[in-house]
């Protein structure tokens, strides 16, 4: 069972957010609020610290009124940089690449991006937001697929062998060596000699602690 956690859901359309908020609740999770546009968010969010009242987590759609553009994502990366305690999960029909990288660009902590897609897939759904609200990461597969394969045209990775490349991919959907392991049908010894060479490949030192598993993935988007 998963650690209950205090989640605001920012979704401008009523049906989603009412389906959102019941498959948290359905799991004992406490939504706290839900809003349909990024200054609603902001605006709640603010009243909430006021009250010393943050939730762990915020899920919010990256398109949201008045233009359906890029109104959720800015919010977020907005709450990134005034309660970097706060996790930040962002909902996309698509794949869109600036938003990730955007959303991305700075701590790698409390952080995801999923495909609404994923939301179906009610486990795996909960098991990201609660990953966030705990400080790490949930990116969707086919943001990772996007994200690396822009990165095979510069030369950070290009020191990786394709089974290092499947296993980067599989770190930044936020999956333990021992998930790793099972998905690639190797030992749990094999997944961590491939680790470490990761990091050594990509000058990522033990001081940088267990955020060298998101920097492995994200260390082209500063190159």
């Amino acid at each position: 069972m998963e650690d209950r956690v205090r989640v605001v859901i920012a979704e401008d359309s009523v049906l989603l957010r009412e389906g959102l908020t019941r498959l948290l609740t359905d799991r004992g999770h406490d939504v706290v609020a839900g809003v349909g546009d990024g200054d609603a968010l902001i605006k709640t969010i603010t009243e909430l610290a006021g009250e010393n009242l943050l939730p762990d987590v915020v899920v919010a759609d990256v398109r949201m009124p008045p233009t359906h553009t890029d109104e959720g994502v800015r919010a977020a990366v907005q709450l990134r940089k005034s309660h970097p305690g706060v996790g930040v999960l962002v909902l996309s029909q698509y794949v869109e690449e600036r938003y990730a990288t955007e959303l991305l660009a700075g701590s790698s902590r409390g952080v995801g991006y999923l495909l609404k897609d994923r939301v179906a897939e009610v486990r795996e759904f909960v098991d990201a937001v609660v990953r966030v609200a705990q400080g790490g990461t949930a990116l969707d597969p086919e943001v990772v697929a996007q994200l690396l394969g822009r990165s095979r045209k510069q030369d950070v990775l290009a020191g990786l062998t394709p089974r290092e490349r499947e296993v980067l991919g599989l770190m930044a959907e936020g999956r333990t060596n021992s998930a790793i392991a099972r998905q690639l049908v190797v030992s749990d010894g094999a997944v961590e000699k491939h680790v470490s060479n990761i990091f050594l490949k990509l000058g990522l030192s033990p001081s940088d602690g267990d955020h060298r598993r998101v920097l492995a993935v994200l260390t082209y988007l500063n190159s």
